[in-house]
């Protein structure tokens, strides 16, 4: 299981996140998002603890704590939910349905 923090200042570093976690145990991963055209951080960060009691210590000490001036919003990360296609109108043809021309 990973852990979500959010609300992060968009000048932090992987090295910053991992300082920061390394004082409640093993830091295992740290992952920054980037913005795919401006290539800057997105504003929050996944991390791996070595431990299930490692990663809930880190969650209850940081949850709203401030750093770099924010207020980190950290908890379990959620399982990414699958973006393919699923149906739906995605290339912009069809529907008008409602409209009877006879």
């Amino acid at each position: 299981m990973s852990i979500y923090v959010g609300n992060l200042s968009y000048q932090v570093t992987e090295d910053d996140i991992k300082g920061v976690f390394a004082e409640y145990g093993s830091v295992k991963r740290v992952q920054v998002p980037t913005d795919r055209e401006t290539d800057r951080p997105r504003g929050f960060a996944f991390v791996e603890m070595g431990t299930d009691a490692e990663e809930t210590a880190a969650i209850e000490a940081l949850d709203g704590a401030e750093w770099m001036g924010r207020a980190l919003k950290v908890n379990k990360a959620k399982p990414r939910e699958d973006r393919g296609s699923s149906g739906g109108n995605r290339g912009g043809y069809g529907g008008g349905g409602g409209r009877n021309r006879y």
